[in-house]
């Protein structure tokens, strides 16, 4: 079957993960007190990151799995 949503999806989880984790880095710290002081922000943009680079590398392994066959 020729329709692999992994990529796009893992795409998408990089780019808002990227896109949060840098707001987190740059934004005002004073904001952080709401939260306990944890730069949640930082926090779920590198998780974002981790899950997005988890399902490209997960496209990587099916496609060539699927080219072997």
């Amino acid at each position: 079957m020729g329709l692999d949503i992994r990529k796009p999806i893992g795409l998408l989880f990089v780019i808002l993960g990227l896109t949060l984790a840098v707001y987190g880095l740059t934004g005002d710290a004073a904001q952080y007190r709401k939260s306990n002081g944890r730069n949640i922000n930082l926090t779920w943009g590198c998780v974002m990151t981790a899950v997005g680079g988890a399902f490209l590398l997960w496209s990587q392994k099916g496609a060539s799995r699927s080219s072997s066959q």
